[in-house]
């Protein structure tokens, strides 16, 4: 691949599974990024990927490679726990950041983060790569330019129980460290809690990338046979209704994809398990002519496309396409709205709502 002359200067930091099945190769591939660094706590980690992947320096501590001046921006890709203060130690240091989502575990913490980002004048961007895959932005520019007023939207992502058979036929085996930087207990151990931050903030996003604001949320949950299943109605603030499904494990296959009604056309969408690195199969119906379109999406990396477009705002000054800091405040928000609503019946605004999820 042809790199730019001007190449963003990256360090990402930890070289746990999310970064080696997506941010080391998305930096080494991006066409206007550089590895200038890794970092993480275990040494053996850290010379593996740092050298597999051609890393300039390597690093065993975080305010070290903060320190590097060549380093002009950091991949968070941490435990959910450490992202707010590992950011908020980079824009400290005056680095851009791209961190993994979710952005946070409590509104307070985000809306905090947003303080500094604001303050420091630096691009932070969400990790949430579903805004780059090529169906899903032909979905967003028929919305945004010729659908008109939106009706509804509806939006699934049903994970699968045999989505590990799936992904561990498709990816490398992630390799572990003796020495892991964890979180205080177990973060898995609250599954409710773990569903919706690790898969609920995807199909969150998504929702409010294509129908806009949500003002409240009214949710019901579900748990049978070691399933959980979420049923959320949304209102959006443009007055379109919305309907989330967040089902975590479905008995067949990866099910994820979206149905969106508008005054002068529809969408109809498939999204693929993210490891295939396939673009979503997004149909859509003009009214005008009574055809349907579909873009192809043969660059399906969303993952490289993802920085590659955080590299692009931070190099050219280019508006951020990514999920930026208020996104994330306001994704934190309609978690949180979602599970008070589980908890008391009752509809609940995102203005209403704070504390940890």
């Amino acid at each position: 691949m042809k790199k730019d002359e001007r190449q963003l200067k990256v360090g990402i930091l930890g070289c746990g599974p999310i970064s080696q099945f997506a941010h080391f190769e998305s930096v080494q591939k991006g066409r206007n990024t550089v590895l200038r660094a890794v970092c993480d706590v275990d040494e053996g980690l850290a010379r593996h990927f740092g050298q597999f992947y051609d890393a300039q320096q390597i690093y065993l501590d975080y305010d070290q490679m903060l320190a590097d001046p060549e380093v002009e921006a950091v991949v968070i890709g941490t435990s959910d726990a450490f992202h707010v203060p590992a950011a908020l130690k980079a824009l400290a240091a005056g680095k851009h950041v791209l961190c993994e989502k979710p952005i946070g575990v409590s509104v307070e913490e985000v809306e905090a983060l947003a303080t500094e980002v604001r303050r420091s004048g630096k691009v932070l961007q969400i990790g949430h790569m579903l805004r780059f895959d090529p169906g899903i932005e032909s979905a967003k520019a028929f919305v945004d330019t010729e659908m008109g007023e939106m009706l509804a939207l509806k939006a699934w992502y049903c994970d699968s129980t045999h989505r590990y058979t799936v992904t561990d036929a498709v990816q490398p085996l992630a390799r572990h460290g003796s020495k892991v930087l964890r979180p205080g207990g177990d973060p898995k151990a609250d599954k409710q809690r773990y569903f919706m931050l690790a898969h609920g903030s995807h199909l969150v996003d998504l929702a409010r990338y294509l129908g806009g604001p949500v003002r409240a949320v009214e949710a019901r949950l579900k748990q049978r046979f070691g399933a959980y299943c979420w049923f959320v109605d949304v209102d959006f603030e443009s007055g379109a209704l919305g309907h989330l499904d967040l089902t975590i494990a479905v008995r067949m296959d990866w099910s994820e994809g979206f149905q969106i009604y508008g005054q002068h056309g529809s969408v109809n969408a498939k999204t693929y398990n993210p490891w295939y690195y396939k673009s979503s199969d997004v149909e859509i119906f003009h009214e005008s002519n009574a055809t349907t379109s579909r873009v192809l999406g043969a660059d399906g990396h969303f993952y490289r496309r993802q920085v590659e477009g955080f590299a692009d705002t931070v190099l050219t000054g280019v508006p951020l396409r990514g999920a930026d800091i208020e996104d994330g405040v306001a994704s934190m928000r309609a978690m949180v709205a979602i599970a008070e609503s589980v908890r008391t019946g009752k509809a609940v605004a995102l203005a209403d709502v704070g504390g940890p999820l």
